[in-house]
């Protein structure tokens, strides 16, 4: 009589109760009030801005999909993601900078109310409906601030899936076993 089989394949789980997936869509979701409030309908970064903000939504949904068969895939996907995420950034800050607006300091007393903020509330319609009746400045500036802890967020992921990976190594390594141990190695 053969053992039990162990499962090679890891469950994905349901990616929306990521904390990085919820971040990413209040981003997506402000991005995009943002732009249709503020910027020309045919300036190109109106395409970069939604894009890049998409663009961290879905690397986040697929990475953790994909996650379950491949690390490899897995990180990639999350460092496309931060790069789709910086990419916001730097166009947020031109907006301010462009505008010659006032970039809040990291140690502002209105960033450190918005870090404390955004740490602990991930409603996408709570922002929305919250920076619909702020100035550009302050919303550009809360999205600032909240894209670079959604940055520090997927650091600690991909750090979380590289130290999964060196503990239990990836789906070949798992496939062997399960193999072996169904052959009665």
């Amino acid at each position: 009589m053969s053992q039990p089989v162990t499962p090679f394949l890891k469950q994905a789980g349901d990616f929306r109760n990521w904390n990085v997936y919820r971040k990413a869509v209040v981003i997506c979701d402000v991005t995009e009030m943002f732009i249709r409030r503020e910027l020309p309908r045919d300036s190109r970064t109106v395409d970069q801005m939604r894009q890049a903000a998409r663009s961290c939504k879905q690397n986040i949904v697929e990475g953790v999909t994909d996650g379950a068969v491949s690390v490899e895939i897995c990180i990639k996907l999350l460092g496309v993601a931060k790069g789709s995420l910086r990419e916001l950034l730097e166009d947020y800050r031109d907006f301010l900078r462009q505008n010659k607006l006032t970039t809040w300091e990291h140690d502002d007393r209105r960033t450190i109310s918005t870090r404390r903020f955004c740490k602990e509330h991930d409603d996408a319609a709570l922002f929305v409906e919250r920076c619909e009746c702020r100035s550009a400045e302050t919303v550009a500036n809360i999205m600032v601030t909240q894209i670079c802890q959604l940055d520090y967020m997927l650091a600690k992921v991909i750090d979380r899936v590289q130290a999964d990976f060196i503990a239990q190594g990836g789906i070949k390594e798992r496939m062997s076993a399960v193999r072996r141990q169904h052959r009665g190695f």
